[in-house]
């Protein structure tokens, strides 16, 4: 059976799959570490952080402290809120991707680590939101941010069958959380994870582009 035909409900994660959130996620990051004193001149350099939860990233990638992760959160909120926040850019392609899944009775859902209020504010912003059933992220206190967690609640909120479930995003996060959760995954490479990692995650399909994902549900 193909994907076209198997799923009817798609789940898709936010920066790196809907959008390119690089600018204001990357600058946010270079703000919060510059007030833990810690420079990072090319904000380039922070696209690593695109993806996981960044209380998690906070002390994997720079070594920082629960505390001090917690503290730096608090400032990338600061620059994310009043400034990142809409720097998002639609990829090329996605609203006709919606359009036609939305044209061929799929559900969709947005299902990101991102606080859902910053997510839903995004997606309205960018017009997308009149296509989604839910829009479903993390709490602000941290609550869910955990992709696996987060899966799993939108899977039992809404009483979605995993046989015709599909979880598509651009990091290990989005494929393992999928796996996990017995759901199938689709793995694209024009957001911020690699080819490497998301075969690594073992991502039941892999596309290169949004016209490639178009194609597999045609």
């Amino acid at each position: 059976m193909s994907p076209g035909d198997k799923y009817l409900f798609v789940l898709f994660d936010l920066d790196g799959t809907l959008t390119d959130s690089r600018i204001g996620i990357t600058r946010a990051v270079q703000y919060a570490l510059g007030r833990q004193g810690i420079v990072v001149e090319n904000a380039d350099d922070l696209t690593p952080y695109i993806g996981p939860p960044l209380e998690w990233s906070f002390t994997e990638f720079h070594g920082l402290s629960e505390s001090q992760a917690k503290q730096a959160l608090g400032s990338y909120r600061v620059y994310y809120e009043g400034t990142g926040m809409l720097q998002n850019v639609t990829y090329p392609g996605i609203v006709d991707l919606l359009q036609y899944l939305s044209g061929k009775g799929k559900r969709l859902f947005v299902v990101t680590s991102k606080p859902g209020v910053y997510a839903e504010k995004i997606l309205s912003h960018s017009q997308l939101d009149r296509y989604f059933v839910s829009i479903e992220g993390s709490e602000m206190d941290g609550t869910r941010a955990d992709k696996t967690e987060l899966i799993r609640y939108v899977l039992d909120k809404h009483g979605l069958d995993r046989q015709r479930t599909v979880m598509i995003g651009d990091r290990m996060h989005d494929v393992v959380g999928a796996g996990r959760n017995a759901v199938d995954s689709i793995g694209v490479g024009y957001g911020f994870g690699s080819r490497e990692e998301l075969a690594s995650a073992r991502a039941t399909y892999y596309v290169e582009t949004v016209e490639e994902m178009f194609r597999l549900f045609s």
